[in-house]
């Protein structure tokens, strides 16, 4: 495991590194990336509801469950500033109305439901 090679105190900086959003190179191909998946994905299942959810409303649906995440923490995560900590994760994906693994990346299927566009005629 990656985290049998490393003592202790390289441990906790790259947990605060990752935890973070702090841009750091990709080991495999040497490029940078942001380290907050979530953040994209989460705005744009927050945007999908119809109307979109601010995020005040995210916050009290989130409250609802148990997560209590106010605007400003919202707005962090979103902006890559704030990582969502794993007992935060499975309020946001229900209450997104999606699937935990999309909204980490890893699968592109369980998202939110596309918007029909206003005015396009369905096929008979």
């Amino acid at each position: 495991m990656f985290f049998s090679r490393m003592n202790d105190l390289h441990k906790n900086t790259f947990c605060k590194w990752v935890c973070y959003g702090v841009v750091m190179k990709s080991l495999r191909t040497g490029q940078a990336s942001p380290r907050n998946v979530i953040a994209g994905r989460m705005r744009q299942a927050r945007m999908s509801f119809d109307p979109p959810l601010t995020q005040d409303e995210l916050s009290g649906r989130l409250a609802a469950r148990q997560a209590f995440l106010d605007r400003v923490a919202i707005t962090k995560i979103e902006s890559g500033q704030r990582c969502v900590f794993d007992y935060e994760l499975p309020a946001l994906a229900e209450t997104l109305k999606v699937d935990v693994r999309w909204l980490l990346g890893i699968q592109d299927i369980g998202g939110p439901p596309k918007k029909k566009r206003k005015g396009a005629v369905s096929e008979l």
